[in-house]
């Protein structure tokens, strides 16, 4: 079940508000005034083979050293080694939905060609194992998907970031079987871009714009003659904000962020009304802060008034997210030498999670357990921060005792957690064969 937090908040001030009672949603990838999904070739709730598949779950991503970890207060001391782990970490809800039902989709449709639109989540080793259950992943080029090799006879599954509306509706035209995964927290920034569209303001998208979760969110802002401003960063967003306050040239903005900018994008039409939404695994505390400070610039451009009508925020940063930057700064609280975040390098939690932990302690972040070598003493990481930048570490573990924190993104799986335990105790020259 998914969470239901609540935190109700003035929408028109500008101050953040969390809506997350995702059972309320809706599957929001077709516009309302097109008819429904036909419920005999779209499939949103799985097959009723969750008994079926958690044996064969459970062998491809359970972790048993991580379980006992978890059970002694989440230490392991092994030696003059201390490995902590976070207290929330690796699978979120979301993730173990969209792998289980691609399983299901598997066990539902076993003579069937199965495809995949794009990684259904950003884990190699996931994604490897479904192409090794014989499940087509379609990668796009230029952002865009071929879908003409898909007949009437496939099986479509949608992965848990979503798809644009272009996508879902030419998958539709094809009348494939769908499967949709889509996160539910993804369905909630989309119920606020929709909502935005409708009620004439932009949405202005903390994220990335090339991001799958992006795009598709951004698509909906099509609806209803609706436009979209994407901005990776506060350093994006100041540039949004010099040009509501005077300080920079329609055109200017249009230099350094049209690329992520809504076809037919007018900064002096378009940026009037402004809601800020996000992808859901951006930095949490960015988010926020970028929806605060565009809300003070139009006050300070506009009046207070302005402020009030012409401004909307609403925290879409998923809880699961959330959980894991949270329960990341309180380990960071405690004697830690060095953290090592484990999940794919283009998961944009996990580079969220390594960004935190960078800010205090030397932080290596491992796209797998085998980055780890034991042998060489190295460590082959990506560095933390905007640009993907990759490096190896010879002789990284400190000498000595030595603390290390670890966590991973939503998208790793346990098995992958203590494998990297069993690799950096290995490096020690130390082994727990008894867990292994």
């Amino acid at each position: 079940m998914y969470p239901a937090e609540k935190r109700a908040a003035s929408i028109g001030r500008g101050q953040a508000e969390k809506s997350t009672d995702y059972q309320t949603l809706q599957p929001l990838t077709f516009d309302a005034a097109m008819t429904s999904p036909d419920p005999s070739t779209y499939f949103r709730k799985g097959f009723g083979l969750k008994a079926e598949v958690q044996d064969e779950l459970a062998a491809d991503y359970a972790g048993g050293l991580v379980d006992r970890m978890k059970a002694e207060d989440y230490v392991l001391s092994v030696g003059d080694v201390t490995i902590r782990l976070a207290k929330e970490f690796g699978f979120c809800y979301g993730v173990e939905r969209a792998v289980e039902y691609a399983y299901q989709t598997r066990r539902k449709f076993p003579g069937k060609r199965i495809r995949l639109v794009g990684e259904i989540i950003h884990n190699p080793h996931v994604n490897a194992r479904l192409r090794e259950m014989g499940i087509e992943i379609l990668m796009p080029r230029d952002g865009r998907f071929d879908f003409a090799g898909i007949t009437p006879d496939d099986v479509v599954i949608l992965p848990a970031f979503g798809v644009t509306i272009h996508d879902f509706e030419a998958l539709r035209t094809i009348g494939a079987v769908l499967v949709d995964t889509t996160c539910g927290s993804v369905l909630n920034v989309w119920k606020r871009v929709d909502s935005y569209a409708r009620d004439g303001f932009t949405a202005l998208i903390h994220g990335k714009h090339y991001h799958e979760e992006t795009r598709a969110t951004a698509s909906q802002a099509a609806k209803h003659g609706g436009h979209y401003l994407v901005v990776r960063d506060m350093g994006e967003a100041q540039v949004v904000m010099d040009y509501i306050e005077g300080r920079l040239a329609a055109d200017v903005l249009m230099e350094k962020l049209g690329h992520a900018a809504s076809p037919g994008f007018d900064p002096e039409v378009h940026l009037r009304r402004v809601g800020v939404a996000n992808q859901t695994t951006m930095l949490a505390t960015e988010s926020l802060a970028i929806g605060e400070a565009v809300g003070d610039a139009i006050g300070r451009a506009r009046g207070a008034q302005a402020r009030e009508t012409d401004f909307r925020t609403f925290d879409t940063i998923c809880s699961a997210t959330q959980e894991r930057q949270d329960a990341v700064k309180e380990l960071l609280e405690q004697h830690i030498d060095a953290m090592v975040v484990i999940g794919g390098f283009n998961s944009s939690n996990t580079i969220s999670l390594a960004a935190l932990c960078a800010e205090q302690v030397p932080t290596y972040h491992v796209e797998s357990p085998d980055a780890i070598d034991p042998d060489t003493q190295t460590i082959h990481y990506r560095l933390a921060g905007k640009h993907h930048h990759e490096a190896d570490q010879r002789d990284w573990l400190p000498d000595g005792a030595v603390t290390l924190g670890i966590t991973a993104g939503a998208s790793t799986p346990n098995s992958k957690i203590g494998e990297a335990v069993v690799r950096i105790l290995a490096t020690r020259g130390l082994a727990l064969p008894e867990l292994v």
